[in-house]
């Protein structure tokens, strides 16, 4: 509550002669309300809380969303996403506007581990489920320490734990992941998904054996091209754009900010990734390339941060659907909703992976 000085409460009324008066008026002082971080403004608020609403309102009633995008449904995905986005509009799985959806949610991630400890549905389109699985491990490390619920968070940790088992035993002799645990393969996208996942998860405080973060590390690198980008795998040639990004989140989420690779990466992704979708050349990825694009600016620091978020903010503003919805990549409303208001909310600085 803002602090209020006797002078400045004398004019409520003549009749305020005393400090005792003050401290019973003092109660009644209704708190500022927030003020908006910079470059977030009365538009954009209204864009997020129409994009909440529509998000909200598509949960299913066992606590899931479902995609309903070409690409399948990816249930486990799509709710690790959406509840990161609720999460980053301040709502806990206590408290908040969207605390019921949060618990429902978070207790869908946590029945869905498996006892091999993978995050993943059986029976349910999940045929990619290890890009599930470190979006759960995200999700779930985020929210730890906001439960309240000191059994809910055993439970949380003992997924974690398990989970961070399975992506260690999965990973490939090259020191990346596929799309199945079993695949016994690599490739950039499902690695920089379990990377993001392992560093939150240890910065909640699970134990996450060094050599397994190494080891990723050293399959980006390995994926470095002339350019400075990075390539969709080991051993082949041409820079992805959205990996690329990802990539340079992975280096400054491990705090090295002045890595010759993810400045060079960096500077390979501003000439790459722009806000006007395919022309900008991003393999018809829009929203997944920023989500990794506004992390990395967001984290590489106010320059280029100011310099990036009012373009991504206005063109989320005025390509939104009426019912507050992006459809993202083709993928589905779902994904795109939550990647939209993951990009718009990060100002907000409420997640601690996405935090400077």
């Amino acid at each position: 509550m803002r602090k209020t000085g006797i002078v400045g409460l004398a004019c409520w009324g003549a009749s305020v002669i005393c400090i005792f008066s003050l401290i019973r008026i003092r109660p009644s002082v209704a708190a500022p309300p927030p003020a908006r971080p910079p470059m977030v403004t009365a538009e954009t608020e209204a864009c997020i809380a129409k994009a909440l609403k529509y998000l909200g309102s598509k949960q299913s009633s066992d606590g899931a969303w479902r995609n309903e995008g070409s690409y399948g449904s990816y249930p486990v995905s799509m709710t690790a996403l959406s509840g990161l986005a609720l999460t980053a509009s301040g709502s806990t799985p206590s408290q908040g506007p969207y605390a019921p959806q949060l618990r429902k949610a978070l207790n869908y991630i946590v029945r869905s581990s498996q006892r091999n400890g993978l995050i993943c549905r059986r029976g349910e389109e999940e045929s990619r489920s290890l890009y599930g699985h470190g979006f759960s491990m995200l999700f779930l490390a985020e929210i730890y320490g906001m439960e309240e619920d000191e059994e809910r968070m055993n439970q949380i940790r003992w997924v974690l734990q398990k989970g961070v088992e399975l992506t260690g035993k999965s990973q490939s002799h090259l020191g990346g992941w596929l799309y199945t645990p079993d695949m016994e393969g690599d490739e950039g996208s499902v690695t920089v998904t379990q990377v993001q996942g392992l560093r939150a998860a240890r910065n909640a405080g699970i134990a996450v054996p060094k050599d397994i973060i190494d080891n990723a590390m050293k399959y980006l690198e390995k994926s470095v091209q002339g350019d400075g980008g990075i390539a969709y795998r080991v051993g082949m040639t041409g820079s992805r754009p959205p990996i690329s990004a990802a990539a340079v989140v992975c280096w400054f989420n491990a705090g090295e900010y002045q890595n010759p690779l993810a400045l060079n990466c960096l500077r390979y992704c501003k000439g790459s990734i722009g806000v006007r979708g395919v022309q900008d050349n991003i393999w018809g990825h829009f929203f997944y390339a920023h989500f990794y694009m506004s992390q990395a600016m967001y984290l590489s620091g106010e320059k280029d941060w100011n310099g990036y978020y009012p373009k991504i903010r206005d063109h989320l503003i005025h390509s939104q659907s009426e019912d507050g919805s992006w459809d993202g990549d083709s993928v589905g409303r779902v994904y795109g909703t939550a990647l939209g208001l993951l990009i718009l909310q990060l100002p907000y600085s409420r997640l601690p992976i996405m935090q400077r």
